[in-house]
């Protein structure tokens, strides 16, 4: 199989397996707290991830990369998964799931802003235009569409939904520092994470149920949104002959989690939901697509 198929094979399996880990939040709430699910989901993500390094030969790597940079991996725990997944997913309890998936959505425009103060990097004009229509679909979510009136339908959970932005931008910032395999980098973060994780939950809530249906629903978030789809989006990247021909298949995703959300959960998609849906992924087109066509033209001219 030609190398660009390959990788649109991975990507695309990504993008549809993402697309289902909304409403399976949704469903695994159901059964457990969010902090019951983000230990359950841990634990089977934490499995999945040993298993593909013992196929790939990798299981050599762990120690070595832990030693190498111990105090980093103690903070990409705390922030993924414990703080981020516990977050998102009170998010979630709170909110029908549309509006925290569309909130979601947010951390690529938010990544560029802190990357200005926290990685001394270049503030673009775009990156500015972006965020400010981003913002504006927020606004029109979070209000119902009722922007004159500026009345938040939840303002817990919309301040929630933004908070796990914040937290996924900060995990991203602070994982340029890992020069490490990065199947080997996710795992050591959900290992190191976990005795947190248990530990929060024995001081303030009983242990998860064993529910069979429970457990299936917070195995598929741990394998689905925390396992194999990173691996396989890895794989996609890694395969690629152009790295933007893969990327672009995200915009995919948010248009096929509507339709599982509608579908599985019955809930009927809001007109302000599409249209700040809508705002969000307008500001991240033009966040990628202008600099590209910038440089081209650059090109051209020289």
């Amino acid at each position: 199989m030609k190398t660009s198929y390959l990788a649109i094979g991975y990507g695309l399996g990504a993008v549809l397996l993402w697309s289902t880990v909304a409403t399976a939040f949704k469903i695994a709430l159901g059964f457990f707290s969010p902090l019951q699910l983000v230990l359950v989901a841990t634990i089977v993500s934490s499995l999945v991830l040993l298993l593909i390094l013992g196929l790939q030969g990798k299981l050599s790597l762990i120690t070595p990369q832990f030693r190498q940079s111990p105090w980093l991996y103690l903070q990409t725990g705390m922030l993924n998964p414990f703080l981020y997944y516990l977050v998102l997913f009170k998010a979630y309890d709170l909110l029908p799931a549309q509006q925290a998936l569309s909130l979601n959505y947010t951390w690529a425009i938010l990544l560029p802003l802190l990357s200005v103060p926290m990685l001394k990097q270049k503030l673009r004009r775009i990156d500015l235009v972006a965020a400010l229509l981003a913002y504006s679909g927020v606004v029109i979510i979070a209000t119902g569409g009722n922007i004159a009136g500026l009345s938040f339908e939840n303002p817990v959970g919309i301040a929630l939904g933004l908070a796990s932005t914040v937290l996924w931008c900060l995990y991203w910032i602070i994982n340029t520092r890992d020069k490490g395999d990065p199947v080997v980098s996710l795992l050591l973060s959900f290992i190191i994470a976990l005795p947190f994780i248990f530990m929060t939950l024995i001081a303030t809530e009983p242990l998860p149920p064993l529910s069979v249906k429970g457990l299936l629903a917070g195995a598929y978030v741990g394998l689905f949104e925390m396992g194999v789809t990173f691996v396989l989006w890895l794989m996609a990247l890694k395969s690629a002959e152009r790295t933007a021909t893969v990327s672009n298949l995200v915009f995919l995703s948010p248009v096929l989690s509507m339709c599982f959300i509608a579908l599985v959960l019955g809930e009927a998609i809001e007109v302000s939901t599409l249209f700040g849906l809508s705002c969000i992924l307008l500001a991240l087109l033009l966040q990628q697509l202008l600099p590209y066509i910038k440089n081209r033209r650059l090109r051209g001219a020289l």
